[in-house]
């Protein structure tokens, strides 16, 4: 197959195209930057219908791995801005494959649009603008593919791993608390974790397959305890993580809500509600029951360089 990846100078983006290639298809990397690795430039957030057609052209299926980020707050009301950088670029990205006959697409989405389904009553995507517009993205996006265009939408949990320079955005924060003599806490709850290669395999999977279901990935499940030691294993540091009582966490989230909410700002994920998952375990049936210990070790063993690239539940 010949396939078009959308961010695939990025964390993900740049594993589907080292695992496609060893795989034997062709690939063309497409990102908003000059990179090592990168085929064609352009801003694709941007790019008319068009232009989409005209990047298409040629090829069997695309993949889109690349994403904003959903914890920065900005002014007041955030779902437009939300809307278009999330959701509009996917529904042209797909009319213009459907208009050029692709017959396969992966968009690299969130397990929160897992959660939703499991769990309707948690209300996400009314209480969380980033998780309506990754509903609305799944659901948009296939829309405009059409019948004939299969999509499948890979519900991603944290990512970890490394592609080059490019880290998960929260890497250097994490190294730095696991190497400092700052006390590690965390909170009851925990998530599913995949590394950054497992993504890529299932994403080449579901392309092989032409699939168009959603699939939560997974490697591992960790508790947030479980999380940060072993990240300091990794950093070479065994440390103690001590527990952050419940109370504690929900009250901190809820002021940065209040003061958020003072300063005419949201963010994706509303830090009012945020205590309501983050205090929950997100656990995600593993896909591949591959260790965590190599992607783990390729994110910290080293201090993360500046560049970096979105990894967290997505």
């Amino acid at each position: 197959m010949r396939i078009l990846v959308v961010g695939g100078s990025g964390l993900i983006g740049a594993h589907v195209v080292e695992v496609l290639r060893e795989r034997g298809h062709a690939t063309t990397a497409v990102a908003r930057t000059s990179h090592p690795g990168v085929d064609h430039l352009l801003d694709v957030g941007s790019a008319s219908t068009e232009e989409l057609r005209s990047l298409l052209a040629g090829h069997d299926g695309v993949v889109y791995a690349t994403r904003t980020d959903e914890q920065r707050p900005l002014p007041k009301p955030i779902y437009p801005q939300f809307r278009r950088d999330n959701v509009d670029p996917v529904v042209r990205l797909f009319t213009a494959a459907r208009a050029e006959g692709l017959t396969r697409g992966v968009v690299m989405g969130s397990y929160y649009t897992y959660f939703d389904r499991l769990h309707p009553q948690w209300r996400l995507p009314e209480r969380h603008t980033y998780i309506r517009c990754r509903v609305e993205q799944a659901r948009d996006g296939r829309a405009a593919a059409g019948p004939d265009l299969p999509v499948a939408v890979l519900e991603l949990p944290f990512v970890f791993g490394r592609a080059g320079d490019r880290l998960p955005n929260w890497a250097g924060p994490l190294d730095r608390w696991a190497r400092s003599r700052t006390p590690l806490v965390a909170p009851t709850g925990g998530s599913a974790a995949a590394s950054a290669r497992s993504v890529a395999e299932v994403a080449a999977d579901a392309l092989e397959q032409a699939s168009g279901a959603d699939i939560p990935v997974a490697d591992e499940n960790l508790t947030w305890s479980d999380m940060l030691a072993r990240i300091a294993e990794a950093v070479g540091r065994r440390r103690r993580v001590a527990r952050l009582p419940a109370g504690a966490a929900r009250a901190a989230l809820r002021l940065g809500g209040a003061l958020q909410g003072l300063g005419g700002k949201e963010s994706g994920v509303n830090p009012t509600y945020v205590a309501d998952l983050l205090l929950t375990d997100l656990f995600i049936e593993p896909t591949t029951g591959r260790s965590l210990d190599v992607a783990l070790r390729e994110t910290f063993a080293s201090r993360p360089t500046p560049a970096v690239e979105r990894g967290t539940p997505s």
